[in-house]
């Protein structure tokens, strides 16, 4: 079977998409709205791209025609957020993160989300997210009509939680086991990790 996309609409275009790049890591986006509240989304068209700059990309819709949902417009006005990976303990959580409100209504306070203090006294991280970025904003490009916001994010620390990071030969490593992220599916569907293969490159 094929599939001519120039002859699809974009919803099935985008249905075809997540259904068949598997598993997406979720980016669980933490931004403060301009009332002082917190932002808290999830978004799953996200990847590393760069380490040097330190870059993530990030893929945001908008709310509907003609109204960008809040993430980008704090980051917009505001230019910080951290991107939490999310552990499967926090998929409830997570998956009532992506309902729609009204503006500067907080998942946040909504969900009873905890949050801990940055050290540098900046946006909070989830209290118990295995793994935080603290980023700011790097630039941004604009895909099709809608449009959809291609979101580059520049990293400027990473927060791990005790227990993902460890010590072997003398440098750091952080455990994908013990991170436990949450993937993305299609339609209503996530995934654990499963099995861990681990298979040396060839030289």
């Amino acid at each position: 079977m094929q599939f001519q996309f120039s002859e699809l609409t974009p919803n099935e275009r985008y249905h075809l998409m997540v259904q068949s790049v598997l598993p997406r890591p979720i980016a669980w986006i933490l931004t403060v709205n301009d009332d002082g509240s917190h932002n808290l989304a999830p978004y799953s068209f996200f990847a590393p791209v760069c380490a040097n700059p330190p870059t993530m990309v990030v893929s945001i819709g908008q709310k509907q025609p003609g109204e960008d949902k809040d993430t980008f417009r704090n980051l917009q006005r505001d230019g910080r957020c951290v991107v939490h990976i999310a552990s499967v303990d926090w998929l409830e959580a997570l998956n009532a993160s992506s309902a729609t409100l009204a503006k500067n209504e907080s998942e946040v306070s909504m969900g009873n989300i905890p949050l801990l203090t940055d050290s540098d006294g900046g946006l909070p991280h989830i209290d118990g997210a295995p793994v935080a970025y603290y980023c700011r904003l790097q630039q941004v490009t604009d895909l099709g009509q809608a449009p959809q916001h291609i979101v580059f994010l520049e990293i400027d620390k990473l927060v791990v939680a005790e227990g993902v990071d460890y010590v072997k030969g003398g440098s750091t490593r952080l455990s994908a086991a013990a991170i436990n992220p949450l993937a993305r599916l299609g339609g209503s569907e996530y995934a654990a990790l499963g099995d861990i293969i681990s298979l040396a490159r060839p030289e």
